[in-house]
């Protein structure tokens, strides 16, 4: 697997890997009828340096990296999506050891999550076979599509 960092001729790519998510609503919150310019736009942000995984010129995921706006300056944050063909087959920790590689490259001391969905079992699971503490519980802070209001856990870990 090939990470890299994301090129504008990735935008297709990308949404194509962000779609699925964010019209399922259970781990994002962003608006599920958020149309493919406002998602890649928001991904894309200033701010957010973006990345894309690729396996055989396809591209199977995408993370962006960014200075975490509800911690300190030495805090870094990212979000993950994983294509869906491509779910249960590494891609995402492959992502998160890259990120926390660049995010110390580029001085960060800690990563943190702010908002990881409490019913993402998946994500939680990995977060914590990844050394990530949960720092803090929002209750009901997150409107599920099937659960109703789940919490959502902040976590972190040193770099």
């Amino acid at each position: 697997m090939l990470i890299r960092p994301a090129l504008p001729e990735d935008r297709d790519a990308i949404w194509r890997v962000l779609e699925p998510t964010i019209r399922a609503g259970e781990t994002y919150a962003l608006p599920r009828d958020m149309s493919a310019a406002d998602a890649v736009a928001y991904w894309l942000s200033p701010g957010h340096e973006a990345f894309v995984a690729e396996e055989e010129e396809r591209v199977v995921g995408t993370y962006f990296l960014r200075a975490n706006p509800q911690a300190g300056p030495d805090v870094a944050n990212c979000g993950y999506v994983t294509a869906l063909e491509a779910t249960g087959r590494g891609v995402a920790r492959r992502m998160a050891e890259h990120s926390f590689a660049q995010a110390r490259e580029r001085g960060f001391a800690a990563m943190q999550y702010n908002f990881v969905v409490s019913t993402n079992e998946r994500a939680v699971a990995l977060w914590r076979g990844l050394g990530f503490m949960t720092v803090g519980r929002l209750e009901r802070a997150f409107d599920h599509p099937r659960f109703g209001s789940v919490d959502a856990l902040v976590m972190s870990r040193p770099l």
